[in-house]
């Protein structure tokens, strides 16, 4: 039963896709490999062969090539959903690429792959964070209320308006969870899954 809330900077409708190539394969018995599947994605939308692959990977180009990276350092994840939908065309419409200051993606796969949990919240950027924070002030309000609550790192999944904090005391996660309550009805504390092998 999937929960991922639409609209939401999730890669939601992705997921869906991914899950129907999965389950009319089977149906079908077409007998295609996970390789196959994520090529079809791809033609789908841009996180879709990510989505079939899941797990932690690195994802370039429009999204479609993937290289397998090991699980991040075991944390929890908090995530708010503010009650509004974001649109994505708008988002990457409104993305001036000149002067932008880009995630270290190298930092980030070091952390992943020494579990360095410090570092991993250190390296978090999204550079879409600078169109959708103009289009909508809230989501900034939303990822400086979760910072003021205790989360170690707080970023904007995707192009939003989902925020998420990185924690890693099991106390704390509660702390943030029950003040987000007062700002968003859409509010997730989970932890991270495993390597790709254990996920369905």
């Amino acid at each position: 039963e999937k929960e991922i809330p639409i609209a939401a900077g999730l890669a939601g409708g992705s997921s869906d896709a991914a899950a129907t190539l999965k389950g009319l394969n089977e149906l079908w018995n077409l007998g295609l490999s996970i390789d196959e599947l994520a090529e079809l994605g791809a033609k789908i939308g841009s996180d879709v062969s990510f989505c079939v692959y899941g797990g932690t990977a690195l994802a370039t180009g429009r999204g479609e090539k993937i290289q397998e990276l090991p699980a991040p350092p075991n944390c929890w994840v908090v995530l708010a959903k503010p009650k509004i939908g974001v649109s994505t065309a708008e988002v990457y419409g409104g993305l001036k690429v000149e002067g932008l200051e880009h995630p270290n993606t190298k930092q980030m796969m070091h952390a992943i792959e020494t579990e360095d949990y410090e570092l991993l919240c250190k390296s978090l950027g999204n550079v879409l964070e600078t169109v959708t924070f103009k289009l909508h002030p809230e989501v900034v309000m939303l990822k400086e209320q979760m910072k003021r609550f205790g989360a170690d790192a707080t970023l904007m999944s995707g192009s939003g308006p989902t925020v998420f904090g990185l924690v890693d005391s099991e106390a704390r996660v509660s702390r943030i969870y029950n003040g987000l309550r007062g700002f968003c009805e859409e509010v997730y504390a989970v932890r991270i899954l495993g390597e790709r092998n254990t996920l369905a």
